[in-house]
């Protein structure tokens, strides 16, 4: 990092002045962890605990216009978002070194509006011509390779690094699924009055957009038609999210020579070639389905068909970069008609958004600096450890699960490992060109260099200490080929965490959290990796259905919850992340109670504003929770999202689990407190 820094000290220097557009007027506030004023006593917790534990917080929280949805979390990513602004805006208008003149200019490119007006879409110009150029599909591998290495825009499927399935050591190349524009493969297929209409939408958008770009009427109308059919089409062969959500369903390892025979009108090796990736002999193909109905369309389609499917795809890639008109009939579709969101989202927050996804771990280095103490850190390492203890000895204590099985159980949680905050290591980004005046080639050079570093991967011994999210983002996740747990600095504050507040609240919050990450070991898919990332058997043939059968019970139990008139969640898409919710709260839940006894005398029964710590820990875990959506984006998350919605994270969770309804003195058969109810872990 230090060579880098030197490098790059030539550049420092006189800047232009910086574009000032659309400032935020005031700093967010800091949410807060517990909130009396969000709790409604007028319901029964008992019947509907989220409405109890989040009803005034809904009614005093309405959805802004800029965005689809309102929950705490986006409070938290709010503020972080400002103070992330804060740093980019000095960074844009007074570098005081150079990595931060990196992302300063990338940031003030991406602010500068009017220069973005004044070229309209002419920083396209130059994929458009080589888009005009191309005559011949047969040669199509060679002109794909080209556009993704010069100018960040792929078509038809994507091509990147994965971890080995069946040797979690190794990184191996892999292709799969893509070209489509609408959020899913239902959005193309499905026949209901709603998506009839959203594809009439898209079809008027993409005519719309390529009017915009200079086509008359007729020709726009024309090059819509043909991205539909291409898109429709390759929706067709694309594999369901449901499905790919079986690690079995995506792990296809071919030769080069068998890959060829699948789809013999994309020469790989050309393609290859084109990628520097010419020494590959084999590659896991995700979706050979896909590469058949991709080898069809390039078979099938006319080179006019082709080139308006591709010059689609560059304006799609780009059209929220360009000028207002483009940038605005983009959000018309995509934001408001799908999505249901009132507003564009405000230039800085787009701008700090896309400087942090291309720059994460440059600009996270100087956001951690003043946004997590080392207390922080050290508070988690304490949490997990109380988590991990507690997940031990209810895998320990199932009496549903054999002795071999926990055994096997037992050796995948000790091998756990945990990211907290960054990354000890930070990203070198020294090869990556930004200039204060090309926002347009800065994203494209900003995907070029991430598709070079992803590439290089390939054929070498996995990156443990990589990190999948960046150092401000107010989320957390587990990776089952490195059997890691995750926690960026972003989520370790208030509503999750808060060290001044006792430890039923944090338990609640950041513990179930924890916990749900935990437990994603242990989900439908993660339970099919072993203690080193490899996807292994190491359950025994009857455990493992007696797993399914519990699971099922998930599935039948969260198919039943709506989330939008007519719509309801989808019980498979989202069961890993239900199994980690109702696992999560159990095991946080048990490592409270431990900690309570532990600082024995009323440790366990004290009252805190009139709620008992185990009222605490449920209300602590539910208000994080708390959020109003609109229904567009209701109906849209069921089809897309792994997620229920926080409703159903909630009540769905603690129905499952009787210490709620012991808690609240609910009585067996109300809502709250089923009769029958579901457990995995």
């Amino acid at each position: 990092m230090r060579l880098t820094l030197l490098a790059s000290a030539l550049l420092l220097g006189a800047l232009p002045a910086f574009a000032q557009v659309s400032a935020p007027t005031a700093e967010p506030k800091q949410p807060i962890s517990f909130d009396l004023s969000g709790i409604d006593k007028t319901a029964d917790p008992c019947t509907d605990f989220y409405q109890y534990a989040c009803g005034n917080w809904k009614k005093n929280n309405p959805i802004p216009n800029d965005q689809t949805r309102w929950g705490r979390f986006n409070e938290l990513a709010e503020r972080n978002n400002y103070l992330l602004y804060q740093q980019l805006k000095a960074a844009a208008e007074a570098p005081k070194t150079p990595l931060q003149k990196k992302y300063g200019d990338y940031f003030a490119a991406c602010m500068d509006k009017p220069l973005a007006d004044k070229l309209g879409y002419t920083p396209l110009q130059p994929q458009f011509a080589a888009i005009d150029s191309f005559k011949d599909p047969k040669k199509f591998a060679t002109f794909a390779g080209m556009m993704e290495d010069k100018y960040g825009v792929g078509f038809f499927f994507g091509f990147g690094s994965d971890q080995d399935q069946k040797d979690a050591s190794q990184v191996i190349g892999a292709i799969d699924q893509g070209g489509l524009s609408l959020p899913d493969r239902d959005y193309y297929l499905q026949d209901d009055e709603r998506m009839t209409k959203i594809r009439a939408q898209y079809l008027e958008h993409l005519t719309k957009m390529f009017t915009l770009i200079g086509d008359d009427a007729t020709q726009a109308a024309t090059e819509a038609k043909a991205v539909l059919a291409i898109e429709t089409a390759l929706a067709k062969g694309s594999m369901s999210r449901v499905d790919r959500r079986n690690p079995a369903n995506v792990y296809h390892v071919m030769t080069i020579a068998q890959l060829q025979e699948l789809t013999p009108s994309f020469d790989w090796k050309v393609y290859l070639a084109a990628k520097k990736e010419s020494s590959l002999s084999t590659l896991n193909v995700a979706s050979p389905e896909f590469f058949k109905t991709m080898n069809s369309e390039l078979t099938t389609q006319s080179p006019a068909a082709l080139k308006s499917y591709m010059r689609w795809h560059v304006l799609h890639r780009y059209s929220a970069n360009l000028s207002e008109p483009i940038a605005t009939e983009n959000f018309n579709f995509f934001g408001a008609s799908l999505s249901g969101q009132k507003e564009q989202t405000p230039r800085w927050k787009r701008c700090t958004s896309a400087t942090d996804r291309a720059l994460g771990e440059a600009v996270g280095q100087d956001w951690v600096r003043q946004y997590f103490p080392p207390s922080s850190k050290d508070s988690m390492e304490k949490l997990i450890a109380a988590l991990e203890k507690s997940l031990g000895e209810d895998i320990k204590n199932l009496d549903w699960m054999s002795d071999a099985t926990k055994v096997e159980a037992a050796k995948k949680l000790a091998a756990f490992r945990q990211k907290i905050g960054y990354p000890d290591t930070w990203r070198d980004y020294s090869k990556l060109a930004t200039k204060r005046t090309d926002l347009i080639g800065n994203l494209a050079r900003a995907s070029a260099f991430e598709d070079r570093r992803d590439l290089d991967k390939i054929g070498k011994p996995v990156d443990e200490r990589e990190w999948l999210m960046t150092p401000p983002t107010v989320n957390a996740y587990y990776n089952p080929s490195q059997n890691d747990i995750n926690f960026p600095a972003g989520i370790l504050q208030p509503p999750f965490f808060d060290a001044k507040l006792d430890p039923a609240v944090n338990f609640g919050g950041i513990g179930v959290v924890i916990g749900h990450e935990m437990t994603h070991g242990f989900d439908d898919q993660g339970s099919q990796f072993d203690d080193k990332g490899n996807v292994r058997q190491w359950w025994t043939d009857e455990d493992r259905k007696k797993f399914e059968d519990r699971t099922d019970c998930e599935v039948k139990e969260y198919d039943g919850f709506t989330v939008a008139p007519g719509q309801n969640l989808n019980g498979k898409l989202t069961l890993g992340e239900n199994t980690a919710d109702n696992g999560g709260l159990r095991i946080a839940y048990a490592a409270l109670m431990s900690v309570l006894a532990q600082q024995g005398g009323d440790a366990a029964t004290a009252q805190i504003d009139g709620y008992t710590p185990q009222q605490r820990y449920f209300l602590g875990f539910a208000q994080v929770w708390c959020e109003n959506t609109r229904e567009a984006t209701a109906r849209l998350r069921a089809k897309t999202d792994p997620h229920s919605s926080g409703q159903w994270r909630v009540n769905g969770s603690i129905q499952n689990f009787d210490e709620f309804g012991k808690a609240f003195g609910c009585k067996k058969g109300q809502p709250m407190m089923p009769v029958n109810s579901c457990r995995v872990w």
